[in-house]
């Protein structure tokens, strides 16, 4: 009986360049988040990027945003998932497939209880924007889907950290400008959901690793124990 079911999904030649990373992201989410905690009004950042507003663009890059958009939306976000997952499954990587559904659920569990925790709006007292889950939603599946072609292409520390991280610059940075352009989030939030994955998913990645070698090993001591019979 082998000791893993299923190849790990947080490669052993990234761990040690992804954990101060997702150390470093966690950093910039708490700073961000007290600096701007109870705020109502672009910080000087986001004067300094954008003003974001309603009518930031007009069609067709509108169109472009709303599109973008709608892949964080509840209806758009769940396609994805059920996609990435059935591509796991299929690939053979059922510890891939648990990453994906819990990693987002992490993910979008820890923007939606920092946004009550810091308090940030935009748009009246109702609409909490820090940190934005879209952007934090789209990095973390990018991630994700890196680490799994990461590990399938064996690719090495410095090649898998290259495309992980353009995986999830080029997700969140999508993402972040369709949420800027329509209005619904300041740069600085988008920054913080962008940070928010990258701090949760290595450390999600690694705790289904860990749980999934404990059962593997304790499956395998059960076989032993069998044969021993």
């Amino acid at each position: 009986m082998t000791r893993r079911s299923s190849p790990a999904v947080l490669p052993p030649s990234l761990r040690a360049w992804l954990g101060p990373i997702a150390a470093l992201a966690a950093l910039v989410v708490v700073v961000l988040g007290v600096l701007y905690a109870g705020h109502s009004e672009p910080g000087r950042v986001d004067r300094w990027i954008i003003q974001p507003t309603a009518d930031s663009v007009r069609p067709p890059w509108r169109n472009v945003a709303l599109v973008t958009d709608f892949w964080g939306e509840p209806a758009g976000a769940a396609m994805l998932v059920v996609a990435a997952v059935m591509g796991c499954l299929l690939l053979r990587r059922p510890r891939a497939a648990v990453l994906i559904v819990v990693g987002v659920g992490v993910t979008v569990g820890t923007t939606t209880l920092l946004k009550f925790l810091v308090g940030r709006t935009i748009h009246g007292d109702d609409n909490l924007s820090y940190p934005s889950g879209h952007a934090a939603f789209l990095t973390a599946l990018a991630l994700m889907v890196a680490l799994l072609a990461t590990g399938r292409l064996g690719l090495g520390r410095t090649a898998g950290t290259s495309l992980v991280l353009a995986a999830a610059l080029v997700a969140g940075a999508a993402m972040g400008w369709a949420q800027v352009a329509l209005g619904a989030h300041y740069p600085t939030d988008v920054l913080g959901g962008w940070c928010t994955a990258l701090a949760v998913v290595p450390a999600t990645a690694w705790l289904v690793d860990r749980t999934a070698d404990q059962r593997g090993d304790r499956m395998a001591d059960a076989g032993r124990q069998q044969e021993g019979r």
